[in-house]
């Protein structure tokens, strides 16, 4: 599986799109400043969205700046927000019961190191 590919079935990709949709005037040092990613790699996946057409560039006017941008998800991009939150959900849902049964096992390991009690 290449690079493109998975860039679209990724918690990243799922945290940039919401991001985005929280704040469409977010620029990609902030984006890879909240989500402890890279900067390049924010820009890898940004355009990968862009090039896919999961979400639009637009320029505005800003005061500090002359021109800044904003990233606006398309109807593409909300399905394939919708889509990535499911999967999310269930890669999350997984990852707790794999761990639930992680502890369990542990607990039961450390239990069986602990001297019995009598009883009383």
């Amino acid at each position: 599986m290449d690079n493109s590919v998975k860039i679209f079935d990724s918690e990243k990709t799922l945290h940039v799109l919401q991001e985005i949709e929280r704040n469409p005037k977010v620029t990609q040092r902030d984006l890879a400043q909240r989500l402890e990613i890279s900067l390049g790699k924010i820009n890898f996946i940004v355009n990968a969205l862009i090039d896919k057409g999961i979400i639009e560039i637009k320029n505005f006017k800003n005061s500090k700046n002359k021109l800044a941008y904003m990233y606006l998800l398309t109807p593409e991009g909300i399905k394939t927000k919708i889509e990535l939150t499911h999967k999310f959900f269930i890669w999350k849902t997984q990852e707790y019961e794999k761990l639930k049964e992680e502890i369990g096992r542990l607990k039961s390991e450390a239990n069986s190191f602990l001297p019995k009690q009598e009883p009383v």
